[in-house]
């Protein structure tokens, strides 16, 4: 073990890849940004996996997952398919000695991701999850913010997260087979991020929601679609604030708009993913743009800030800091702010939440 540890701390973690998609290819460049060797890929066939190898330049193809489990030379295993293969994917990487990168969800469903979780626990592995935008470096200036009070007592959160790939009808997706993509597709694929970023930045839990939920088509291409296209919430956090949060896939115009408002008793801030370089900081008698610059920024924001002010940062700079940190974990290091296995579990017990809350039209308590 010692050795392993000494060889990962120098840069030369060996990575295996399961799914080839668009996030394995995500992944992947982050890896090689990292200093990872990409040992090995398998995909949703032979024939994939050797594709995708060559096209990422990994140094084999695996025919399954299993191998990319097996083998002796792979530290950590990249977890990118479809969403009702994660638990059983990430569990099988666990039981074979891998640290584990799983895309979200973790699981669908709250029973499997808890699970994994205890499986985690017990190896002792690194496992952690994609909660990317932790990682804009600033959404670390807005926390540090929050954290040293400047923005005063939590009042009110307006949040939302925006798409429009799924506007029509014919617009299809493994996502919305729920086979695949699992009960939730809105909330579980992209709300899980932005409530992740609420109780990430604000330091708070959400501990009772009342949720509405919509499906627009309940056909696609052809097909039956029983999971949702839009999540509208109102949330309750531990200290009584209040916040408004709207999801939909179905926005025209809307491609990734993730964008987080919180506002105190002395300030307010608000995060724009799509403007990832700036905050803006609300205040009763004048308000301004901050902009990212690591010579003034909150020590935690500036360690993530790899180029100087004024040249743009963005969503795979976030992502490459993230998975340094997962492969600084797998040193030893405890990179603050790592989202881990705990934190898929959260998401599933709130997707769980808002799919019982639009069932029975009440308030739900959320587990802790």
């Amino acid at each position: 073990m010692t050795t392993e540890v000494i060889d990962i701390v120098v840069g030369t973690v060996r990575t295996g890849l399961v799914g080839g998609g668009f996030m394995g290819r995500v992944h992947a460049a982050a890896a090689r940004r990292a200093g990872a060797r990409l040992t090995a890929v398998a995909s949703s066939s032979r024939d994939r996996a050797e594709a995708v190898a060559r096209d990422l330049g990994a140094a084999r193809a695996e025919d399954d997952a299993d191998g990319v489990f097996a083998a002796s030379d792979i530290d950590v295993v990249h977890i990118c398919t479809p969403n009702a293969t994660h638990a059983s994917l990430a569990a099988a990487a666990l039981a074979a000695g891998k640290h584990v990168v799983c895309e979200k969800p973790l699981a669908t469903s709250a029973a499997d991701a808890r699970e994994l979780f205890r499986a985690a626990e017990e190896t002792g592995a690194v496992a952690a999850v994609p909660f990317v935008y932790r990682y804009h470096p600033m959404v670390r200036e807005a926390r540090a913010r929050i954290a040293d009070g400047r923005l005063g007592a939590l009042l009110t959160v307006d949040a939302a997260y925006l798409q429009d790939w799924m506007l029509r009808r014919q617009d299809d997706d493994w996502r919305a087979d729920a086979a695949a993509g699992g009960p939730s597709r809105a909330f579980a694929d992209i709300g899980s991020h932005l409530c992740d970023l609420i109780e990430f930045v604000s330091g708070e839990r959400i501990v009772r929601l009342t949720a509405r939920t919509r499906r627009v088509f309940d056909e696609r291409a052809g097909r039956a679609v029983s999971n949702e296209d839009v999540a509208a919430l109102l949330v309750e956090t531990e200290s009584g604030a209040l916040g408004t949060l709207l999801v939909s896939q179905m926005a025209p115009g809307r491609k990734n708009a993730l964008v987080l408002e919180l506002h105190g008793t002395r300030r307010s801030i608000r995060f724009d993913q799509e403007r990832p370089e700036e905050l803006w900081i609300g205040a009763r008698k004048a308000s301004r743009l901050l902009l990212r610059d690591p010579v003034t920024a909150d020590a935690d924001s500036a360690r993530l800030q790899t180029v100087p002010a004024g040249h743009p940062m963005g969503y795979q700079d976030a992502f490459d800091n993230f998975v340094a940190d997962v492969y600084a974990a797998i040193g030893g290091a405890e990179p603050d702010g790592l989202p881990t296995f705990a934190d898929g579990l959260r998401a599933a017990v709130l997707t769980e939440a808002v799919l019982e809350s639009s069932l029975t039209r009440n308030w739900i308590e959320v587990p802790a």
